[in-house]
């Protein structure tokens, strides 16, 4: 992702937005092609060592057993999540690369940063990795500046910032050759949210949620509804009612709401809002959480404003780390509706 703070939130808002999905499939191939036969590409029966995938940027001819990938933009940590370990990668924030597992860190710092999130991709530096696979998710504008260049490199699978993100973890999955951790994240995914239900199920039923949030990009003395991101997931999978926009209409979290609207979350039952891994509220967020309103407020003297950690919303394993953190929000609510 972009280290510009105004630039992830807009990737993070409109990955989260949207809903539609790429096709990618795999042609001519059993799906087992290894070795270096497979990556190399060298003779043999071509449909055994590669396979076709349709992407935003066409259908591409991709190594079966791809061994040096390079991933570029919000591909980086969902690759990385799933095992991969790319040879080289683009940017990420300092505030993401903190909140990863360590041996995930240690995949991304192993990688050559070769320029930042956007087009400004140092291509030279790119190519002397050899790469047999670039995977990218950026802004069409980027794709413009730079697509047919990486494309000359290597084989190149794009993705739109529109992409659902399980069909991106799912696609990268396929692309990359590490359906294996997919297939134990997803499985770990289901079950999580069908305990959660199961537990939580009249909480759920009967109870009003709002989920509030504040970034490090917001104006002063402001905050947001957050209605995609993670909350999209306790909205969608879990079945949290939570404020959302209206169909067609921007996300509520586009719209800045100052601090003087903070009484105004005395209407629900709940309120969540975004804490680190140790359960302390985000650094952007603390300025809320000093004001006299939100302290007043029955909803948070009453204990029932919740922190929630989301470590990320774009593949399966943050997502399972976040259910697990709301998990023990909603056991938090027990004795107090």
């Amino acid at each position: 992702m972009s280290s510009n703070p105004v630039t992830r939130r807009g990737t993070a808002f409109a990955a989260a937005l949207m809903s539609a999905s790429l096709l990618l499939t795999a042609c001519g191939s059993d799906g087992d092609g290894t070795g270096d036969k497979a990556a190399a590409g060298t003779s043999g029966d071509k449909s055994a060592e590669t396979r076709s995938v349709k992407a935003e940027n066409g259908t591409v001819e991709i190594p079966a057993a791809p061994r040096r990938i390079v991933t570029i933009g919000n591909t980086n940590l969902p690759f990385i999540d799933l095992g991969g370990k790319p040879v080289g990668v683009t940017e990420v924030s300092d505030a993401e690369l903190a909140v990863l597992p360590k041996e995930q860190k240690t995949a991304y710092e192993a990688a050559e940063v070769v320029g930042s999130s956007g087009g400004d991709v140092d291509l030279e530096k790119l190519a002397a990795l050899k790469p047999d696979l670039i995977l990218v998710q950026f802004h069409t504008n980027d794709w413009d500046k730079v697509g047919k260049r990486l494309e000359s490199i290597a084989p190149t699978v794009l993705w739109g910032l529109d992409t659902e993100w399980k069909a991106f973890a799912g696609e990268i999955a396929e692309a990359g050759n590490v359906t294996d951790e997919l297939g134990r994240q997803k499985t770990e995914f289901e079950k999580k949210v069908a305990q959660i239900k199961k537990t939580y199920g009249k909480t759920i039923d009967d109870t009003k949620f709002v989920d509030v949030s504040r970034g490090d990009w917001s104006d002063p003395g402001t905050f947001y509804i957050a209605d995609i991101g993670c909350s999209e997931i306790a909205r969608d999978d879990i079945g949290l009612d939570l404020p959302a926009a209206a169909e067609g209409k921007d996300p509520l979290a586009y719209e800045s709401l100052p601090f003087e609207q903070i009484g105004e979350l005395s209407t629900y039952d709940v309120i969540t809002y975004p804490v680190d891994a140790e359960g302390r509220p985000t650094e952007p967020f603390v300025p809320v959480t000093r004001t006299n309103t939100w302290k007043a407020l029955p909803t948070v003297t009453s204990g029932r404003a919740l922190g929630v950690f989301c470590p990320g919303n774009n593949s399966y394993g943050p997502v399972n780390r976040y259910l697990d953190s709301l998990d023990g929000a909603l056991a938090a609510l027990a004795g107090k509706l």
